[in-house]
């Protein structure tokens, strides 16, 4: 096998053992699901409360809230895959602007767990 052929093979794996897990887990619920569903389960909603007639009613800030926070640490996410690859090859430059970059996640993370924006009840 070619050499360049050989370092794809973990990818190679790692994506068949997650089709085949998925395909695992559909046929799985599809043969053992239970099949009553009541009404208000098969209802439609959006953004968790009941549908209604008027565009002009407002949406709670909650909803906002929680999108945003999860924009926010999707990104972060997006952000620290590349540059842990990256680290070893990394100058203290790259290494000091993601520490940045945490520290200001993290001071709005405090932020908005300081404001209750976490908080349901």
């Amino acid at each position: 096998m070619d050499p360049l052929l050989r370092e794809y093979l973990p990818i190679i794996i790692l994506l068949a053992l997650t089709v085949g897990l998925g395909l695992v887990m559909m046929a799985s619920s599809a043969i053992i699901a239970v099949r009553n569903p009541d009404p208000e389960k098969v209802s439609a909603y959006e953004c968790g409360f009941n549908a209604f007639d008027d565009a002009r009613m407002k949406f709670d800030v909650r909803f906002y809230l929680v999108s945003i926070l999860f924009i926010i640490f999707d990104l972060e996410v997006a952000f620290l895959f590349p540059w842990a690859v990256a680290f070893s090859d990394m100058s203290m430059t790259g290494f000091c602007s993601m520490m940045v970059f945490l520290a200001v996640l993290t001071v709005g993370f405090a932020y908005e767990w300081k404001k209750g924006a976490l908080e349901w009840a």
